[in-house]
């Protein structure tokens, strides 16, 4: 029988799909869903769910005894435009959240953590293309400010007490399953409903803003195989890339499949954000050490986003 699992903020951007992906790898009944609210239909009817807020340490632990837990994802967070609006917000329920599900691992109440970082982590004095693994981490942005911050303190508690906590630096994560929660990269997903939705985009980053980005059940995977690969000799937070692109690429890989598709461009704050954020990712250490591969490119990702909302906004018509 597998370890039991929980997962603390399943029902956000990616921690919906992740709790989804476990369920199919470990069983329903293994791996417990956790949040402040409900989650989408299929999440809260395919298995167990508990009310948790993250920085509750008291209902965190309610759980991990109630269900006999010895792995816990940590997905609930503040995400980059959100925490730039709500600072102080977004640095407790990060750290807090974060601090709690250390010191469960310190105190050998559970086994092994996930946790997850990000590109947000580099900064404006950061190379921006083909990132590598180890460079300079000034992060200008609250979110980035409490991801380094994280890393540091997951780094120490891995040092000092043998806490096996492990992370990946996202990119940007698209899904055609979850609306997006108020990330910088946030267009790329918004992009492909309006093109089918009204046929035109308004950008709220420049044409020529290139960042890495991800397609969900890559990002998924990445996690799921860092969490079985027997190496404890890893790094704290792995670089993991894919693609990258820029809005007027992307806007031009869609219009392959709608013509009409028509985008324009109106910059608001996450620009600055964007601005200070890597063009590529350097991920070889990952593809070294566990054997990262993503699968998805721009085309092949384009095909089953278009794909998969005009079914559903399909079967929501009817």
């Amino acid at each position: 029988m597998s370890d039991k699992i929980l997962i603390i903020g399943a029902c956000g951007q990616i921690g919906s799909e992740l709790t989804l992906g476990l369920r199919e790898t470990y069983g329903s009944a293994n791996v417990i869903a956790s949040d402040i609210r409900e989650g989408m239909p299929e999440l809260m009817d395919s298995g167990p769910f508990e009310f948790i807020d993250a920085t509750n340490k008291n209902q965190i632990e309610d759980a991990i005894r109630k269900h006999n837990i010895k792995i816990v994802y940590l997905m609930a967070a503040m995400l980059s435009g959100a925490a730039e609006i709500n600072p102080e917000k977004a640095w407790n329920l990060n750290m807090t959240s974060l601090f709690h599900v250390l010191n469960l691992g310190k105190d050998n109440i559970v086994e092994k953590i996930f946790w997850p970082s990000s590109i947000a982590v580099f900064g404006n004095s950061t190379p921006k293309t083909n990132t590598e693994q180890q460079t300079i981490t000034e992060p200008s942005t609250v979110y980035g400010i409490s991801k380094l911050s994280g890393e540091r303190w997951c780094d120490y508690y891995k040092t000092n007490f043998n806490v096996d906590i492990r992370s990946v630096r996202y990119p940007g994560i698209i899904s055609w399953k979850t609306m997006p929660g108020g990330g910088t990269t946030d267009y790329a997903v918004e992009i492909y409903h309006k093109a089918i939705l009204e046929q035109e985009y308004e950008c709220f980053l420049s044409g020529n803003s290139r960042l890495p980005m991800m397609f969900m059940d890559d990002a998924i995977k990445a996690t799921i195989d860092l969490m079985q690969t027997d190496n404890r000799n890893h790094y704290i937070a792995y670089n993991i890339g894919a693609i990258d692109f820029t809005p007027s690429e992307i806007a031009s890989v869609i219009k392959k499949h709608i013509p009409t598709f028509k985008i324009s461009y109106a910059p608001d704050f996450r620009q600055k954000i964007a601005d200070s954020w890597p063009h590529s990712i350097d991920d070889s250490q990952a593809r070294k050490d566990w054997g990262w591969r993503h699968t998805y490119d721009i085309e092949k990702m384009t095909l089953k986003m278009l794909s998969k909302l005009k079914e559903k906004y399909s079967q929501t018509k009817l």
